[in-house]
């Protein structure tokens, strides 16, 4: 059995954030790291592969991105995935969920048909874009049953069953193998990669395809056919110093309204 879990490099939140001159997150001039609602669907997939011993079972981590996309990998190497994946081209820049789902199934296949894919695991969102969209177009591209927003997984032979929280209530879902799947940060915490972890990911195999390899044309990816785009961005302005609202002779209160009234806070 394999599992590949999807994974996504994502700019450092406390980073310097910026756009590119098409209004695209820039990727590469700033710092970036493995997504960590992605940390959470490695977690489990490692989960799924240590609670049925005696199984030869491999976890793939995949990734679409830049070449510094490479670390979001690595960092699953190190979690204790056994292989990777990079998806790797100019051409890719400025995708959408549409096109990025799209490389992903394809990336799928190729390694299904290699060595095979029982189990696709992804986290819930992504933290810079967080659409939450991409499992359930993956599964519609594979053909495969979705089990999506999980916070608690268990699983019996080929047998997966998740538990969804929803705002009143619980759902209790039930999904044979092959399937996607998707999980929260409710599913369990994400274990930190040992030193022994890091060095044996430096002998671990990761392999870097294209689109051609894929099979997939250029003119299919790209900002040029994404079905949305930012047209203009604003930098954010300089922080300014707060206001103080003294209250020396009874008037606080009412300034303090005013003000909040003026932001239409209230």
């Amino acid at each position: 059995m394999n599992i590949v879990v999807c994974v996504k490099y994502v700019p450092d939140a406390t980073a310097d954030r910026k756009f590119e001159d098409d209004n695209t997150v820039d990727r590469v001039g700033v710092d970036g790291l493995l997504s960590e609602l992605d940390e959470y669907a490695v977690e489990q997939a490692l989960q799924f592969r240590e609670k049925r011993e005696g199984e030869e079972i491999t976890v793939t981590a995949l990734t679409v991105g830049p070449e510094k996309a490479v670390d979001a990998v690595r960092k699953a190497l190190q979690m204790g995935a056994d292989s990777g994946v990079h998806v790797v081209d100019d051409a890719i820049a400025g995708s959408d969920y549409i096109a990025t789902s799209l490389v992903l199934a394809k990336a799928v296949e190729k390694i299904k048909a290699d060595a095979g894919a029982d189990l696709v695991v992804c986290g819930m969102a992504s933290t810079d874009a967080s659409g939450s969209v991409v499992p359930a177009m993956l599964a519609e591209r594979l053909g495969l049953p979705q089990v999506t927003l999980a916070s608690v997984v268990e699983s019996q032979g080929d047998q997966v069953r998740i538990k969804r929280d929803n705002e009143g209530s619980t759902e209790v879902i039930g999904a044979t193998l092959p399937i996607v799947l998707s999980v929260t940060d409710q599913s369990g915490e994400a274990r930190y990669p040992s030193f022994k972890g890091i060095m044996a990911a430096k002998k671990k195999g990761l392999e870097t395809w294209s689109l051609s390899d894929l099979g997939v044309d250029a003119g299919e990816v790209g900002l040029s056919v994404a079905w949305s785009q930012v047209e203009d961005t604003t930098a954010r302005p300089p922080r300014t110093a707060g206001e103080i609202v003294t209250d020396e002779d009874g008037s606080g209160a009412t300034a303090l309204v005013d003000f909040l009234a003026s932001k239409k806070f209230i």
